[in-house]
């Protein structure tokens, strides 16, 4: 009980100092514009293009890059890797996601099609199908393991984890003066509460699919050990977690500059916890020189994010009206990009380029908040390949 209550304020402490800053930083309303609203919507007034803060924010990106393409420069060692596992057959259910993914996206992008109003809800079951492909690939190509297979509980835990994950993930989005924001208003054909509904349905998919991507990235054995020999780093839990407070703080009355912060923030208040009660988290394999979970996750958040994007750019359409107005979707999950500072060069029509590093952390982010979450409701968090270190509870 001690360690879950250890465990616990941690989090309390990232809800509850952003709304006590928010009564100094603004002093009027004592919280952010529209704070509440859900789904988030716009808050006009975001900075412009800045060329010293893209550059500012482009140099660690450039670095991020070099290290994922030329870990030697770093001091990473190669490592054999394993043999690669026999391949089985492709089991029924990658066959079943190839047909859910394949008849929602049509149906998401093609807006008009003999289904009516299904289209409303295509983007859900478009991932779940998603999913199970990918799930599908890991058992392949591992001989007949994958993480729906091995951790069934695990995995469908992953799911309720994911909805309260990124309502926590979308609470910082409003003390950074949304960031993203969903255009959806104009859907008279779906009440509010359906909205609602839809949103959170669409929630249980982040955590599985990027701990699907994550599981498939260890089927490929060169890839596995690629970050698993490197410099040996022992982060600090205390100052990863005050620092994180700090920083969550501090992004209140500083939303525009630290708009990167709400990626970083709590990510170090979590995982500076757990490091201080000696618990395993993709940072506690880098004492022993081992990035490979850290970066793998990373690159799994990296990989969904680029279909999450394309996806929903294709779910975008244009309003008969006026080019003028902004575009609206049919999808209510649609989002829209207003990021401070480096929101150009887009890859698909609303993500900025610099916008993807943002999925890195995330990635870890995820994986950290679902270890997190195990060891306070009492689940196995683990994804198969974790070593704890000694004393680990």
């Amino acid at each position: 009980m001690r360690l879950k209550l250890e465990l616990i304020w941690p989090f309390l402490a990232c809800l509850i100092l952003p709304l006590i800053a928010a009564w100094f930083a603004y002093p009027v309303d004592h919280l952010p514009p529209k704070f509440g609203v859900f789904p988030p919507e716009q808050i006009p007034g975001a900075p412009g293009f800045s060329l010293l803060v893209f550059c500012l924010i482009l140099i660690p990106c450039l670095a991020i890059t070099a290290l994922l393409l030329f870990p030697a420069w770093f001091g990473f060692k190669p490592v054999p890797p394993a043999p690669p596992a026999t391949p089985t057959r492709l089991p029924f259910w990658f066959w079943i996601g190839i047909a859910c993914t394949l008849f929602f996206w049509w149906l998401m992008w093609a807006r008009v099609t003999p289904f009516g109003d299904l289209v409303y809800y295509a983007f859900t079951p478009m991932w779940w199908g998603f999913i199970l492909v990918l799930d599908g690939l890991s058992y392949y190509r591992s001989g007949g393991n994958s993480f729906m297979v091995s951790k069934p509980r695990t995995f469908v835990i992953s799911a309720l984890v994911s909805v309260v994950g990124w309502l926590f993930f979308e609470y910082f989005d409003y003390f950074v003066l949304s960031n993203w924001y969903y255009p959806n208003g104009h859907m008279a054909a779906l009440s509010h509460p359906a909205i609602v509904v839809i949103f959170l349905l669409a929630y249980t998919t982040v955590w599985p699919a990027v701990f699907e991507w994550y599981t498939l990235l260890l089927t490929f054995p060169a890839l596995a050990v690629r970050f698993s020999n490197g410099p040996k780093l022992a982060l600090p839990g205390s100052l990863l977690l005050w620092g994180g407070l700090a920083l969550i703080v501090l992004t209140v009355f500083l939303p525009y500059p630290l708009f990167w912060a709400m990626w970083i923030g709590p990510l170090a208040v979590l995982a500076g916890q757990l490091i201080r009660k000696n618990i395993w988290t993709p940072f506690s394999a880098l004492a022993q020189g081992n990035w490979s979970p850290m970066i793998l996750v990373a690159l799994a958040s990296l990989f969904t994010g680029f279909f999450w994007e394309m996806w929903n750019h294709g779910s975008e359409s244009i309003n008969p009206i006026s080019h003028n107005v902004p575009p609206f979707p049919t999808n209510p999950n649609f989002w829209i990009y207003d990021v401070p500072y480096v929101n150009v060069i887009h890859l698909f029509s609303e993500m900025p380029l610099l916008g993807y590093f943002g999925y890195l952390p995330f990635g870890i982010l995820v994986w950290v908040f679902f270890i997190w979450a195990g060891k306070v409701l009492g689940f196995d968090s683990s994804l198969g390949d974790e070593k704890s270190p000694p004393g680990n509870s």
